[in-house]
């Protein structure tokens, strides 16, 4: 599975462990919730920054978006 996609799984997952909809997410994150959305079906090329600061908002690291968990 390439990086996007699994970013975009840890994302997912990460939100919904937390309970948070994606427009909650987003405005964690101060981001809009359509590219939240776009991010989390690896529509998107994130940047390291913007990565870090949706890690923060989730109570996670950047490495821990980055690792893939299980299966994919």
């Amino acid at each position: 599975m390439n990086s996007n996609k699994v970013v975009a799984k840890n994302i997912y997952l990460t939100r919904k462990q937390q309970g948070w909809s994606q427009e909650y997410c987003a405005e964690r994150c101060e981001l809009h919730r359509t590219y939240i959305g776009a991010v989390e079906r690896g529509e998107r090329n994130i940047t390291l920054e913007t990565l870090d600061n949706i890690a923060t908002a989730l109570g996670t690291t950047a490495l821990a978006l980055m690792t893939p968990r299980g299966k994919q």
